[in-house]
């Protein structure tokens, strides 16, 4: 059975240290052998890929770019009307992931449009989703690179996200059709949105690319209080198989990695909390 490998999201972590390759740094400095970063695009991509290579690091996940942020967006893929910039955003990603050597790339769906009812733009969307994804998956496939599909809450996080269960994403998923799409389990948003952590890890596994881990409701480190066992929760995906890497994407309480400090093994970490 492997042990869990751990990734830092230097989007979330380290955030004393003014810029990513900094941020890079310090998570090779903390034991980290794996970072993943929501949005790399501030930074040109050699000057990232030096950075992760001088501190030993492997990337292991970028996301699809924003779209406008200043109007409220927040990822595209699911945005009626939007198609031609998820479009270049995608390339954007690819050139990306193909420089820093990231394997994967979160797809991400987007808001339903400010004033419009969910229910009523929901088949729309959801076509428009299938749509860029066949896309995706095409121009993904041609790079031997795998798109993820994160479901975001919309009770606490984005009340506005059009994709926020894991069942919604896995009939997605299911209605596209191809091996190189997978989902993104963040078990932060899990927990909040429908429970069942345990039946819902073992159900969606096999088609999960990647994990991320925060404490429900406070977002901090695994090891602050809240919801969730994450021993258990470690263990159990252990036990299932889980070969993917764990993102810490968390609100830090204090400096670094302080709660994963106990145990390292074969190139990765496995976090023993007393």
């Amino acid at each position: 059975m492997a042990p869990l490998r751990f990734s830092a999201n230097v989007s979330w972590l380290f955030p004393e240290l003014p810029g990513l390759p900094a941020r890079l740094r310090a998570a090779g400095s903390s034991g980290f052998r794996a970072a993943e970063v929501g949005w790399p695009y501030a930074e040109p991509p050699e000057a990232l890929a030096r950075a992760a290579r001088e501190a030993g690091l492997q990337l292991v996940l970028i996301n699809t770019p924003p779209g406008d942020r200043e109007k409220g967006e927040m990822g595209l893929g699911a945005v009626p009307g939007r198609q031609a910039a998820f479009r270049e955003g995608l390339e954007q990603a690819v050139l990306y992931a193909k420089a820093l050597g990231c394997p994967r790339i979160h797809l991400m769906a987007g808001r339903v449009p400010q004033g419009a009812d969910r229910a009523a733009v929901r088949g729309e969307m959801e076509t428009v989703f299938l749509e860029n994804l066949r896309h995706a998956a095409g121009v993904l496939a041609q790079e031997n690179l795998v798109g993820l599909l994160e479901p975001i809450n919309t009770r606490l996080t984005d009340p506005q996200y059009f994709l926020d269960t894991p069942q919604q994403a896995a009939a997605i998923l299911q209605k596209v059709g191809r091996p190189n799409l997978q989902l993104q389990m963040d078990v932060f948003h899990w927990q909040i949105m429908d429970g069942n952590l345990t039946g819902n890890i073992r159900e969606f596994l096999p088609i999960v690319g990647h994990v991320q881990v925060a404490q429900v409701p406070g977002r901090g480190e695994p090891s602050s209080p809240g919801e969730l066992n994450f021993p258990y929760l470690f263990q159990l995906l252990e036990d299932e198989g889980y070969k993917g890497f764990v993102g810490c994407e968390y609100q830090p309480q204090g400096e670094g990695w302080p709660w994963g400090r106990e145990l390292w093994r074969d190139g990765g970490c496995f976090l023993l909390m007393g």
